[in-house]
């Protein structure tokens, strides 16, 4: 499907959230081409697969060693890369698979169910949507992703979110991950405060870690997948974020070579038993 000089993108934006069925109910409607407003005018930054060519190995930080050497590759990752791989960092993988399993559940209940969460209100503590890629855009980029998200937002400010319309097994699965990350959340800040040498609690009181949001991404199917993107490049404008990746792959990051030309993508396969960290905006 393309679009013409007479599409109205805007109408038929406003048409898809009026749905509220997100992505997935295009797929659940039987679509075979991409609606316009996922077209992207040029080929999506990152590179796939086939041609990300140098190899390149995301470090990871072993949290069981003593507390001076975990420091020291803290900061050396986030020096580096922005990332790493936390690893032995004491969060069950039950708890994290059995989070996924959670996520992916919501996202592939009747869309009936899943429709009454749907909001694009950023205060929403429980919110169900495809999130428009934000102004400014980059050029050519689509009006929408190829991807929905479940958003919980979870901070001291409002105590714990309303999750009683969710359903039993997702929402108590959710919070035992958001108990379980909260302390993780805590031990990132105070080893990123120790690297910055600024003290163990000093990330911790300036930040609130209690206070987050949790983003549950779903990419369907698709039928043209060459001609979406379920992410556009972007950096996390945060202190860090954790993320707890699946086994279909996907991500990629930007490696700096020192040239001041951006660099180049790189696949970031995931490792059992780890979770990702990403170093935010506020650390850079």
């Amino acid at each position: 499907m393309a679009a013409t000089e007479d599409y109205d993108a805007e109408a038929a934006l406003a048409s898809f959230h009026e749905s509220r069925a997100g992505v997935r109910g295009l797929v659940e409607s039987g679509v075979t081409a991409v609606p316009p407003i996922f077209l992207t005018a040029t080929a999506p930054s990152p590179q796939s697969p086939a041609s990300t060519t140098t190899a390149f190995a995301i470090p990871a930080v072993d949290l069981s060693l003593p507390r001076s050497d975990t420091v020291a590759l803290v900061r050396a990752a986030a020096r580096s890369c922005g990332f790493f791989h936390a690893i032995n960092h004491g969060v069950p993988a039950g708890i994290v698979d059995s989070a996924l399993s959670a996520a992916r559940a919501f996202h592939e209940q009747p869309r009936a169910a899943r429709s009454a969460f749907y909001s694009l209100e950023p205060v929403e503590a429980v919110a169900y949507s495809t999130i428009p890629n934000a102004p400014p855009r980059q050029e050519g980029a689509p009006l929408l992703p190829w991807r929905d998200s479940l958003r919980v937002r979870f901070g001291p400010w409002d105590g714990e979110p309303d999750l009683g319309r969710l359903p039993a097994a997702c929402r108590d699965t959710l919070r035992e991950y958001q108990r379980a990350l909260t302390g993780f959340g805590k031990e990132m800040a105070g080893l990123l405060s120790e690297a910055l040498g600024v003290g163990v609690e000093r990330l911790e009181q300036a930040m609130q870690v209690e206070g987050w949001l949790m983003a549950c991404h779903y990419y369907p199917p698709c039928p043209e997948p060459a001609r979406v993107v379920g992410s556009l490049e972007h950096t996390d404008p945060s202190l860090f974020t954790v993320l707890a990746q699946d086994w279909v792959g996907g991500l990629q990051v930007r490696r700096d070579d020192g040239t001041g030309g951006g660099g180049e993508w790189v696949d970031v396969a995931p490792v059992a038993g780890a979770l990702l960290v990403n170093i935010g905006d506020v650390l850079k």
